[in-house]
């Protein structure tokens, strides 16, 4: 019972879906009896909208079914056209193997024909007029929600699967950016290794010979040792800096503990350096601590370069909401503070600003120099020191083959549509035309009807009159004077002008044995 239950009512329901079902049906069932008070077929309005009611609540999931019912019932009660809209479009959108939809269409047109010629009896349609009837109705109230259906469940489906295709193609071109940013890092590291490692290997190996030659003096002894300390040192950094660039995830080398180090080693060449730590420590990303590393050991290096034997003083400071590093030293050597203006500079300030941070340098009024850079504690700005992702994956996007577009469903479902709304034009014209035809065979002209006597021959009349349509002449009968007992007649409409009332010109003639026995002009309320 369950199963049967789930499959007439599929879900998932929530309170949305529920509330548009009963909006939905709420509608159908009012348009129903609306176009039932105005027919005057005999089928009971209650039979009829319940009816809609229960197939509207079934289409989700029996569409087919639904289709097949309500076309059929289309044929018969006028109630019937609104849900035979909301059934067309409820089974395009829900069949999906492509025989079955036109199986069920051509049922539903079938039933839909079926019925209308049962129910023909009463109306007394020509054949061709009903069969042009059913066709342009069925294709423009069945058909045509049916196409849209299917475009819209088409488009759904194609979206989701550009989505997840997409999906795809980025999880990919991610993969490729890395791949291709390790190979570089890999071909970096190498020439790194081989060129510097072997350099600085040959000067940390002279300098400690020279350190032990008995040759030298304390002082020169010192001076090599502080040499062969730099090498050393600059070896380690050169380790960290290539196992970085090897591995991924590894972290940068250098932070701010590695700035006392840095000092040591500063003041071991013998500068005058004072070291000075504000505020209390706060853990730090490892790109922020490099950054700072860097920038301390930027300000350093330009202190020797330009002010040799200047006091320097390096400062540490964490404030609430960033990390500030400052060199200051005072003028030096012949007096010129400048910075040379190559290419260190430019690199912190590029990497601060990956960082959220900024970098400021200048001269000071009494000769010195002060470089200071400002670096936020928040992570998210770690992730933009490594620009080279977003730039790879911008590689790959355009080295990237073209695909193939895919054909938009909206295509298809427009030839279809266009192709029924010709077909409904077409019959709307041939039916234009079929009525014209049918009021011309209905129609006595004043003239001819004057020049028939009463007493001539039915054949000979019967030769000089149209053939007549029942279509349209049925209705006649109702009115007029009434038929002579024994005769039968044949009604047609006259081409007289109405009266102001809008009364139907009315022409009637009556046989009986063979003969002409009355004739009639009348006018009247059809």
């Amino acid at each position: 019972m369950r199963t049967w239950i789930g499959r007439a009512f599929p879900g998932p329901w929530g309170w949305a879906a529920a509330g548009r079902e009963v909006l939905g049906g709420l509608l159908v069932c009012g348009l129903a009896a609306l176009l039932q008070a105005g027919d005057s077929g005999g089928w009971p309005s209650g039979l009829v909208v319940g009816a809609c009611a229960v197939l509207f609540a079934l289409r989700r999931g029996l569409p087919g079914t639904v289709l097949v019912a309500s076309a059929a019932g289309v044929g018969g009660p006028t109630g019937f056209l609104p849900l035979l809209v909301a059934a067309g479009y409820s089974a395009g959108r829900r069949i999906g193997r492509p025989w079955r939809a036109p199986a069920v269409l051509a049922l539903g047109f079938l039933g839909t024909v079926g019925v209308g010629v049962l129910q023909n009896r009463r109306d007394h349609f020509p054949l061709p007029v009903l069969l042009g009837l059913c066709v342009a109705g069925y294709l423009l109230i069945g058909v045509l929600p049916a196409v849209i259906g299917r475009y819209r469940a088409q488009r759904v489906a194609l979206l989701a699967s550009l989505r997840e295709h997409n999906a795809q193609l980025l999880r990919e071109r991610v993969m490729i950016a890395r791949q291709a940013r390790l190979r570089e890092r890999h071909r970096i590291a190498q020439d790194m290794h081989d060129s510097l490692g072997h350099q600085l290997a040959l000067i940390a190996v002279h300098t400690g010979a020279l350190e032990v030659d008995r040759t030298l003096g304390e002082q020169q002894r010192e001076a090599v040792a502080v040499l062969r300390q730099a090498a050393t040192g600059a070896m380690r950094e050169l380790r960290e800096v290539v196992g970085l660039l090897r591995e991924d995830t590894a972290t940068a080398p250098g932070g701010v503990d590695a700035v006392d180090r840095l000092v040591e080693t500063s003041g071991a060449a013998g500068a005058r350096i004072e070291l000075r730590h504000l505020g209390p420590p706060r853990p730090l990303p490892a790109p922020t601590g490099h950054a700072a590393y860097r920038i301390a050991q930027e300000g350093l290096t330009n202190a020797h370069k330009h002010a040799p034997g200047a006091a320097i003083e390096l400062t540490v400071r964490y404030e609430p909401d960033a990390l500030v590093v400052e060199v200051v030293n005072g003028p030096g050597g012949d007096g010129a503070a400048a910075v040379s203006g190559g290419q260190g500079l430019t690199g912190l300030r590029e990497r601060a600003r990956l960082l959220g941070g900024m970098v400021h340098s200048g001269p000071l009024p009494d000769g010195g120099f002060r470089l200071a850079g400002m670096l936020p504690y928040t992570a998210e700005g770690a992730r933009a020191a490594e620009p080279e992702d977003e730039e790879l994956a911008l590689l790959a996007v355009e080295s990237a083959e073209p695909e193939k577009r895919r054909r938009s469903p909206a295509v298809g479902c427009a030839l279809g549509a266009l192709a029924v709304l010709g077909v409904v034009a077409a019959v709307a014209v041939l039916g234009a035309v079929m009525f014209v035809s049918s009021m011309r065979d209905a129609t006595v002209p004043a003239r001819l009807y004057d020049s028939i006597e009463v007493g001539q021959s039915e054949q000979s009349v019967n030769e000089r009159l149209p053939v007549g349509s029942e279509f349209l002449t049925h209705d006649f009968r109702k009115i007029g004077p009434p038929v002579p007992a024994g005769a039968h007649c044949r009604w047609f409409a006259g081409d007289r002008e109405s009266g102001l009332d809008g009364d139907q010109d009315v022409v009637r003639f009556c046989f009986e044995d063979g003969l002409l026995v009355e004739k009639q002009h009348f006018h009247g309320k059809v």
